[in-house]
């Protein structure tokens, strides 16, 4: 863990479908950064919402928004109410608003997997597909969007880079608040 921040604030993370709709939306605590990016903490109870659903947090869980990559990456701990242990969105960068209290990035469908049993998958290729069309994905979307999700799966299933155990001190920390 590089540089926390010294009394986490509340950020509000925004993920839109393209090009600019509503989708998951949820106040976090920003725990702080490393060489991989900005790190998010959801404690356990809160609310996360889109259009047509919502959900309180089952298990304490942090999210990494890297500095330059093509995902947003939720990590958990070993908890049983945990859904998985990691998940990943792949999306558009992430930009941050002038006062840096609001993440935003477009969800682009595919999600890089793994079960709290130690499989991994890519899930909604077929969603991915159907809005390339759909949806008009431009080219160089669609290009970066398989690029980063061919990477990111390498990435998880090997437990490299920013999966490779990065988040265990921020999920501590997070625990300690």
């Amino acid at each position: 863990m590089n540089a926390p921040s010294p009394s986490p604030r509340l950020v509000r993370v925004l993920t839109r479908k393209w090009p600019d709709q509503p989708h998951w939306e949820y106040d976090a605590l920003r725990l702080g950064a490393d060489a991989h990016g900005q790190w998010v903490g959801l404690p356990v109870g809160t609310w996360m919402a889109r259009p047509g659903a919502g959900m309180h947090a089952t298990a304490p869980h942090v999210v990494l928004l890297p500095h330059d990559g093509w995902w947003l990456a939720t990590f958990y701990g070993d908890e049983p109410e945990r859904p998985f242990d990691v998940y990943v969105d792949i999306a558009t960068p992430w930009r941050w608003n002038a006062d840096e209290t609001e993440a935003r990035a477009v969800d682009l469908d595919l999600d890089v997997i793994k079960g709290s049993t130690g499989r991994v998958w890519v899930d909604d290729e077929d969603e991915f597909a159907d809005h390339r069309v759909s949806l008009g994905y431009p080219v160089e979307i669609v290009a970066a969007a398989m690029r980063s999700c061919d990477e990111v799966h390498a990435a998880v299933a090997h437990s490299t880079g920013a999966f490779g155990g990065a988040h265990r001190d921020w999920l501590a920390r997070l625990r300690r608040l």
